[in-house]
């Protein structure tokens, strides 16, 4: 009796045992029946794509569970943050927000308002010629006064807010505090000063050597920032959802917004000789040639 050969490897690449002759085996065994009695059956190889489909069959692994459980979570956490992220704005704010936001819009009209009116009284007192030349010496100090406050060469009083930020990360950039004056500018703010310097139209921050900087001064922190305007508006400008107050908070950083009677705006600016804009001339109005 001859002895049977090992069978090839299965697809895990284990090699069963040899069997030997002694050993029976239902693969090498004729038939019994009687339509191939005469012809005796041979075992047939597993062929090499089932090999290859078992070895790379996905296998259960503790590993495998806990890796698609995170990339689940993680994936829940980043479609949250970002559903929560796109229902901020005026639909996410309360009721008494958007009632808040709509008075102060109200109260800026209604301060522009008056001052067009105020306007066309002195135009039309002008043009009429009553006390014509003690008024125009009026508005003209009056207009001078003015100017002076919005170029920052003259000291500003009257209500405000003062703004302190503290940062004791060194979270807070020059962007920050250019978003915060243009917060209060928006808010109706008549003059602003960052701490020693006074904020104009031609005001810029930036970084130099690890400090911030305003107009190439340094700013140290705490950071107070002064403004003259209407308090009530300044101060929820400051507050509302994604505001400053909260930017801030989110950096690290915090904002205290606090209102007062009076406020004293004394930094000055010195106003830059232009370099290309020149005036022109008022046009004379003579008899005619």
């Amino acid at each position: 009796m001859s002895t049977r050969l090992p069978d090839p490897p299965d697809g895990d690449g284990t090699t069963p045992e040899p069997r030997t002759a002694s050993q029976p085996s239902t693969a090498s065994q004729p038939s019994t029946s009687p339509s191939d009695s005469t012809a005796p059956t041979t075992a047939t190889p597993p062929s090499a794509w089932r090999r290859l489909a078992r070895v790379g069959r996905p296998r259960l692994t503790k590993a495998n569970a806990v890796a698609t459980a995170l990339a689940v979570l993680l994936g829940f956490a980043l479609a949250t943050q970002l559903q929560s992220q796109s229902r901020r704005g005026l639909e996410s704010l309360r009721t008494s927000d958007l009632v808040r936001i709509l008075d102060d819009q109200n109260a800026r009209s209604d301060r522009l308002d008056a001052e067009a009116r105020q306007l066309q009284a002195q135009r039309d007192e002008l043009v009429n010629g009553s006390q014509q030349g003690q008024a125009a010496v009026t508005a003209a100090r009056e207009r001078l006064d003015t100017l002076g406050i919005l170029a920052g060469t003259a000291k500003a009083k009257g209500p405000g807010v003062t703004i302190r930020i503290t940062d004791p990360q060194g979270k807070v950039k020059a962007p920050m505090l250019l978003d915060v004056v243009q917060e209060l500018r928006d808010a109706g703010a008549e003059a602003i000063q960052v701490g020693d310097v006074r904020v104009v139209a031609s005001t810029w921050f930036g970084a130099q050597d690890g400090a911030l900087r305003a107009d190439g001064k340094p700013l140290g922190a705490p950071y107070v920032i002064k403004a003259i305007g209407d308090p009530a508006t300044m101060d929820a400008a400051m507050r509302i959802p994604g505001g400053v107050v909260e930017s801030m908070r989110q950096e690290g950083a915090d904002a205290a917004v606090a209102r007062a009677d009076s406020i004293t705006v004394d930094a000055l600016a010195t106003p830059a000789q232009p370099r290309h804009a020149q005036p022109v001339p008022a046009p004379t109005t003579g008899p005619a040639p």
